[in-house]
């Protein structure tokens, strides 16, 4: 039974010494069942955000942002042109723990609502700029993962080699990823600091801009293309032209093959949601990853050289499947 949005408060007075909550409310559909989560306004008018992880998915990814956020000292903030939560306290429930975190202020979107052009998601671009410009020493020095493009390349071929054990990925796609994989242009570049999780969800915004970013669990030094794939989901076109053109506005030309590799992990998603259902052994989550997979054979044509467009079929990230299948009732 979930907890009521009063028993979270009691528990957030326990994770935080001298915190008074005047009001609670819940938060988050809790569609995928990983969070209870509610919305705390404390009596000097500040807000909180508790959260208690119902899965051990949930649990894990918690702990990961929290490394994270504390990673994130001030002085790496100050370079950062929106906010992220902070820490504030934590205390045990029910062999896990319920989180206190300061609210971010924004409200989300869906990728469906980022519009081409100047505005919102020339600031996506901007932002993500901002991330990638960060300097390298901090997450080596905090213990956090730094990989080198060739590590990189390595974990591209084993997801490639899980998903071709399943026998359901069509021959034309292995070839295609084998070949980009073997293509020593395409690894050339500068590993960058990374968000290493950003989807749409990831990004509170204010009227067309970035004002906040959720969501820290894959901070890492690694690909910026990894970054940036998500956004070739969209139904709109333009709208990972108008991002991209943003960030290269920020971030100069140098990684030449970066819509390349953006184009390539936007379409291995696709192999990492097969592997992720035959993980499960769920059907639908492994019949709609053939489904999908079948259809990007059928627009492409084995040329992983085209830079963003809207010609490849739109590829979704895992919590975006997850969402259409609950919206589905799968």
């Amino acid at each position: 039974m979930a907890r009521s949005p009063l028993t979270l408060a009691a528990l957030a007075t326990s994770a935080v010494p001298g915190l008074e909550v005047a009001a609670a409310h819940r938060i988050g559909s809790g569609a995928h069942g990983d969070f209870e989560s509610a919305l705390l306004t404390a009596s000097d008018g500040a807000y909180y955000v508790i959260r208690v992880p119902t899965s051990e998915r949930a649990e894990s990814e918690q702990s990961a942002d929290l490394v994270a956020l504390r990673a994130l000292s001030a002085g790496v903030r100050k370079r950062l042109p929106f906010a992220m939560s902070s820490f504030v306290g934590q205390t045990p429930v029910a062999g896990t723990r319920a989180v206190v975190s300061e609210f971010v202020h924004g409200h989300k979107i869906t990728l469906a609502e980022i519009p081409a052009g100047e505005g919102l998601a020339t600031s996506i671009g901007d932002a993500i700029a901002a991330i990638h410009a960060l300097p390298t020493t901090f997450i080596a020095d905090t213990g956090l993962p730094v990989y080198s493009a060739a590590e990189l390349v390595q974990h591209a071929l084993a997801t490639l080699d899980r998903a071709a054990s399943t026998g359901l990925v069509p021959a034309a796609l292995l070839q295609r990823w084998e070949q980009a994989t073997s293509d020593r242009a395409l690894w050339q570049f500068a590993p960058t600091v990374i968000n290493g999780a950003l989807t749409a969800d990831s990004f509170l915004v204010d009227q067309q801009s970035v004002v906040g970013v959720l969501g820290w669990q894959g901070l890492s030094v690694g690909d910026p293309a990894r970054d940036l794939f998500w956004l070739l989901g969209s139904p709109r076109a333009g709208v990972a032209e108008s991002a991209l053109d943003a960030y290269l506005a920020v971030r100069g030309s140098g990684d030449r093959q970066l819509a390349r590799r953006t184009r390539f992990y936007s379409e291995l998603e696709l192999a990492r949601w097969l592997i992720h259902g035959s993980t499960l052994r769920d059907q639908s989550v492994i019949d709609d990853a053939v489904s999908m997979l079948h259809g990007l054979v059928d627009r492409v044509n084995g040329d992983l050289g085209r830079t963003l467009t809207p010609q490849t079929m739109p590829v979704l990230t895992v919590d975006e499947v997850e969402s259409m299948l609950d919206a589905r009732g799968a």
